[in-house]
This record gives C-alpha cells, structure tokens and sequence, in this order.
C-alpha cells in the first residue's frame, strides 16, 4: 500500500467548504430547540443615568411574552459580576480598579446599550416587542466619553471609590536612561496621536441558545465563542452557576470574530441565568446594532510620543505616554490590551537603547474597549512607525534610509521592554518591498496621476508581530488569569481513521483542513480519513481557544506532540 503524497503546506482543497458554501453550515441562530423561547433586551438609551425604576405591565401584556426580567431581579440571584481575567498593577503596587459589571444593571448604567432587562417571548417578534414596551425611569447623569477628559477633576465619576475613572498608572522601561538619552539628543521629534476606537463587524453577530436541565441541574450553552472552555470556566468560577461538570459550552461554526467573539459578555450570563427562571431554552442573536452597540470595541488610544536623535541620526531614546480608553467596564482582556502586548512591542525593528512607556488607563461612559485583530501591536507599530516618518522628514533623510540607519543588525538581541530577537533581517525585506512596489518609478507614477487630477502617496510602514502566545512562566508573573497552553487528544480507530480533539477553536481558520493535513502526514493516511473535533467542552479535555495567532504554534504544536506519542506506542505494539 502506498502513502498518500504529502499535504502539510500545500495548497489543498479545503474539508469545510463543502457545507458551508451549500448552507448546511451549523451556527448559533440556526439552532431550534424543543420547546424554544427567544430573548430581546431592553438597553439604556443613556450613557449614564441613575435608575429609578421599572414599569413591565404592557410589556406582560403582550401576546407570546413568557417572562420579563430586570436588572433588580438579577440583582437578588445571587450570581457574580463580570469580571476581567487579567491583573495590572499601578507604579506604586496597587492592584487595578474594577468596577462592579453585572449582566443586567439595577442601580446604574453606564454606556449606550448597557442592559437593563431582558424579555422572553414565544417568538422573536414577540419579545422584541414586549422589550420595546418595557418602562425605565431614568435619572440622566452627566457623561464623559473622551479618556483625556475622564481624568479631569471635574469629570463624571462612572464608579464608586474609583477617584478620575483611573483603573490603574503603569509603566515599562527606564524612565531614568530615557530621560539621560533625551538630555544628550541632538534632535527631538513629537507627535500628538490618536489611535481611534473601532467597532468590530464579524459577519455572524453574536449569538446564544441557553439550556436548563432541572432533573440534572445542569446547563448546557450554545454560544457563537472563540473560546469555549473559557467561558465555561468564567460561569463556573466566577458567576457562580455550577460546577464545571454541570455547564456544556458548544460552539460549533463560527462566522469571524477577530476577537471581539473571544471575551466573555453579559448576554451570555443572563440568558443562562432566564433559561433556569422559564424553564425553557432560550436564544438571542445580536442584530446589526446591537453587535456595534455592545461588542467589545477596539484601540482608543491617545499617545504623546517623543524620539531622541543622537548627531549621527541613530535613534537613542524612545518616550511614550499613552491614556488607554476601558470603556465603562473592564471586558475580559481588557487591561492587557494597553500594557503587556502593546508596550513591548514598542521598540520595532530598531535598535533603541533606552525606551520608557507610561500608560494610564480610565473608564468612560462608553462600549468596554477589548482585544481586536492585532491588539496592542497595532497601536505599538503606528506610534513607532509615524514618530520613524516623521524625525526622518524633519532631519531631512529619505524614510526607507532613516529606517536601514536604525535597524536592528546583531541578534539576539534584548530591548529595553523585555522583548528578545532571536534573528531577523530587516533591511532585506524592506528592500525586496521596495523592489516589489517599484519605489524607484514612484516619481513618474506620481507626476503623471496628478496631471490626471489624482494624488499618489507612498507609505512605508514595518512591524514586529507578537502571536503564538503561549504556555509561560512570566506570563504569571505579568498578571493572566489563567494559563496560555494547549491541549489535543488523538485517538486512532481500529479501522484506521483519526479523530483529533482540540482546546482550539476555528471561527474562520480552516482547522479541519489544516489541522488534518499535519495529521495525514504524520499518519501517511488521507486527510479525509481524520476528524477534526473542537468547540464542545464536553467532547475536548480541555483548551484556552483560539486569539492571538495561536491556533498554529499552540494549537498545532500539542497535535504534534500527541501524534508522536501515538507513533511511539504504535512502533512498540507492531
């Protein structure tokens, strides 16, 4: 019998597309359980406000409305807060400020969209309108949406105890040989910047469908999540709903996330919590603008950046203050976006010898701001690209010759920010970009598009890409909640095929291809004889999901050890 010819790395035809491109794909919202009830929620229409109470009489009254439950119900459950997995200290020791974030709010709100309420119908329609009819009184309170204006004496508070809506002061680097570097500079370049909050727009909005068994006391959550086992464990621990072996987390296909569907949100809670009060399934899919009102929103960042230039051009000393917008609430990964997955990033490719970032984060009457598509090292890479732009304008050098003066040549290579640089040769893939773009004609390009009317730029702009994140015994030291391996199971049949079960999640990777294709190989079977298994915490031991970029060098690296142990045994048994 011949193996199969090797697919690791090439390019194959992919095992999902088959049911998703014919509409058998499985998503939340297209799960109808027995028995089905649907949920709509009532939002504040206010960014902050004081309620004073709730009128549910016409809202009951509706035809196919099964129950209507508010914040103050919630309240008296006896379930705890959201609450964020990882811990900041501030420059003098102290631990973050977390305000309190219930699912549902009872006494206050504090953006646009904080729910209030949630109503379950027959029908969507049905609770929809039955949400509609919900009466709140509200004691409108002043609001502050800006992060600079909601560290201001005179803003609005948005918690109690929290003093300037400051989470927590902190800081990475040498602040001491940053100030030295600046005394000796020969040439400072500053920058104002502003780094704009985002809404993510995943093509699936979030989604759930939540279960009570009463006889069991068990809960089972079908829920559009990048990270199921994580959530498990937050409404385990941390809301308090039961024990891990009495809460199923399915999330079976997922249509993008890109993070925003990697945290853990008060939807989630509530119709867990109403599916227990009703006794009946109970499902909520996000429309349009809700998902732009509620997910987690990205960046907010404003950053005062300054460079220092020795008289030969080499940069010796970066300085950088960044006020980092929370939003009203802290969402799950909401403090390690603006410190450890930004700041370290802050050196680039460039050789800077002395670096100090001092980041402040505040509450606001807004969205709570969390991971998105890149987190932190998006920010990191434009406030170091645009200060590189701009010293290179202003000391007169062209931008890609600024860049080759200050890259960085001998590795490895340790910056002042705790990232080490096994290797890397930056100058060579700035070159072949600017081959391939074909700088050298840009000139012509561009004089001849503005005799057409049209303006022609050319930008450059180089990164260092931190992903993979995983297992590690300095992230502990750096505050996470929890730790950042990977699981796989693999089993092989007695008729020779294979099924894999992993802790990571695909929401748009192609891990049944992938993930098959390594397998395949290891095996010498075909790729269609493995199983792919994810996204059930009752089917997979146990996983830390998929974000980050860590579905390959995490995910994909526990496959490859389980494999090999599979081989090992098989070689003794044949």
């Amino acid at each position: 019998m011949t193996a199969p010819p090797k697919s690791f790395g090439q390019s194959v035809r992919r095992k999902e597309d088959a049911r998703f491109i014919t509409g058998h794909g499985r998503y939340t919202d297209d799960l109808v359980l027995d028995r089905q009830t649907y949920a709509a929620f009532v939002r504040s229409p206010y960014p902050h406000a004081r309620i004073r109470g709730f009128n549910t009489t016409e809202a009951r009254e509706v035809e196919g409305i099964i129950a209507v439950l508010t914040g103050e119900e919630f309240a008296g459950s006896g379930l705890g807060n959201l609450q964020c997995g990882w811990m900041i200290h501030s420059l003098d020791g102290s631990p973050m400020k977390a305000g309190a974030h219930p699912a549902l709010a009872c006494q206050t709100v504090r953006y646009v969209g904080d729910a209030v309420a949630i109503v379950i119908g027959e029908s969507r329609s049905a609770a929809r309108q039955g949400a509609e009819l919900v009466e709140v009184e509200y004691e409108e309170l002043p609001a502050v949406t800006q992060v600079e204006a909601a560290g201001h004496p005179d803003a609005p508070q948005l918690h109690e105890g929290i003093a300037g809506n400051e989470c927590f002061d902190w800081e990475l680097g040498d602040s001491w040989a940053v100030d030295a570097a600046f005394a000796r500079a020969a040439h400072i370049t500053k920058l104002d910047l502003i780094n704009n909050r985002l809404a993510p727009n995943a093509m699936e909005t979030r989604a759930v469908n939540a279960i009570h068994d009463a006889t069991r006391d068990h809960y089972t959550l079908h829920v559009a999540s990048q990270n199921p086992h994580g959530l498990r464990m937050t409404l385990a621990a941390v809301i308090g709903f039961a024990p891990e072996h009495r809460l199923r987390v399915i999330s079976e296909d997922v249509g993008g996330g890109f993070g925003s569907k990697a945290f853990n949100y008060a939807e989630e809670v509530a119709c867990l919590w109403a599916a227990k009060k009703v006794g009946r399934p109970v499902k909520w899919a996000a429309d349009r603008s809700e998902a732009l009102l509620t997910d987690a929103h990205g960046r907010d960042h404003v950053t005062n950046a300054e460079l220092a230039l020795d008289a030969n051009h080499h940069i010796i000393g970066l300085r950088v203050f960044t006020q980092a917008n929370l939003g009203a609430y802290l969402s799950t990964f909401g403090t390690l976006i603006p410190t450890y997955v930004y700041a370290p990033l802050l050196s680039g490719q460039y050789n800077i010898p002395a670096i100090h970032a001092h980041v402040i984060a505040r509450y606001t009457n807004t969205t709570p701001v969390d991971a998105y598509r890149g987190a932190g090292r998006p920010e990191a890479g434009y406030v170091i690209e645009r200060l590189v732009d701009a010293a290179a304008r202003e000391i007169g050098m062209d931008p890609a010759d600024f860049r080759r003066h200050n890259f960085i040549r001998r590795f490895p290579h340790e910056t002042p920010v705790g990232m080490t640089y096994d290797i890397g040769d930056f100058q060579a893939h700035l070159d072949k970009a600017l081959e391939q773009a074909d700088a050298k004609g840009f000139a012509t390009r561009r004089d001849q598009a503005r005799q057409r009317g049209k303006f022609r730029g050319l930008g450059i702009g180089c990164y260092i890409e931190a992903a993979g994140i995983g297992p590690s015994a300095k992230l502990a030291q750096l505050g996470a909640g929890a730790g950042l391996w990977e699981s796989a199971e693999v089993r092989v049949n007695p008729t020779g095929s294979v099924e894999v079960m992993t802790g990571c999640h695909s929401h748009g990777q192609s891990h049944e291809t992938t993930y098959a294709q390594l397998v395949a190989d290891r095996f010498g079977i075909s790729m269609e004889d493995v199983l792919i298994v994810h996204g059930d915490t009752d089917k997979v031991q146990f996983g830390v999901g998929t974000f980050g970029s860590r579905s390959g060098p995490v995910g994909l690296s526990a496959i490859a050890l389980s494999c090999d142990k599979i081989i090992v045994k098989a070689k003794k048994i044949a």
